[in-house]
């Protein structure tokens, strides 16, 4: 893992109306780094990701992705969003599009690539998540996993620096779980830049190379997985960590 600075987070603030979402929030993710944030319900977690590419705007603070400030200029903003993919616990997939036109559409239009190259690249990437021959479908042809499976791949088709999971299988059924992280751990090890919020213990310990224990707003804890998992600090971490495991 490089010492390069990949997202740069410094006293982070976010309201919705009177609720302070974000009570400043500073964390440095690393070049090649895996990080996943922990916490309970309400914490910050989703709305800490989310600004990093801008979905949510932060009301103060200093967010920086690959040495680009992200404030209200444009250039820097779709600059921001052409490093860093993001896939949510809903699959966002386009209903009326096949499976591979799913995956084409934004490197054909916003990188200009031609059809018959995004197409290689499609079903590349379907290879690579496991489901080429689900190309021409459609995605409601496909079970869950399936489609969040096909939603990794849209991400990746822009070759992002970085890519932000917010819970991604929160939203699946038991079985499916696992064929949606084998993905995931093959991206970690792959040397990408990843921030993953989720309560799978099982891949976090796998392929985490720092926790951030996020509560009321806050970061309270960080470490390593043998920190947290064998020698947390933090009362209200040691509390979360006996709920979940």
């Amino acid at each position: 893992m490089s010492k390069n600075i990949s997202v740069e987070t410094k006293d982070v603030t976010k309201f919705f109306g009177d609720f302070q979402a974000l009570k400043g929030v500073s964390a440095d993710i690393y070049e090649g780094e895996v990080v996943v944030i922990l916490g309970p319900s309400g914490s910050g977690k989703s709305t800490y990701i989310r600004t990093i590419n801008g979905l949510e705007e932060h009301d103060s603070g200093l967010i920086k992705v690959n040495g680009t400030e992200l404030n209200n200029n444009i250039k820097n903003i779709e600059f921001i969003r052409s490093q860093v993919g993001m896939v949510f616990q809903q699959f966002n997939l386009f209903p009326h599009l096949s499976v591979l036109r799913n995956i084409t559409l934004a490197p054909q239009k916003v990188k200009n690539i031609p059809k018959s190259e995004a197409e290689d690249l499609g079903m590349s990437l379907l290879e690579r998540v496991g489901i080429p021959e689900q190309a021409q479908k459609f995605p409601s042809q496909l079970s869950g996993g399936q489609q969040q499976r096909v939603a990794i791949a849209r991400a990746l088709a822009m070759q992002p620096k970085i890519m932000l999971f917010d819970e991604p299988t929160s939203a699946l059924d038991p079985e499916m779980i696992k064929e949606v992280l084998d993905v995931m751990i093959e991206l970690a090890q792959s040397g990408i830049t990843m921030i993953c919020v989720t309560h799978e213990m099982g891949f976090a310990k796998e392929v985490a190379d720092r926790f951030l224990f996020f509560d009321e707003g806050l970061i309270v804890e960080s470490g390593t997985p043998e920190h947290f998992f064998e020698n947390p600090q933090e009362d209200r971490t040691k509390l979360f960590l006996s709920q979940i495991l």
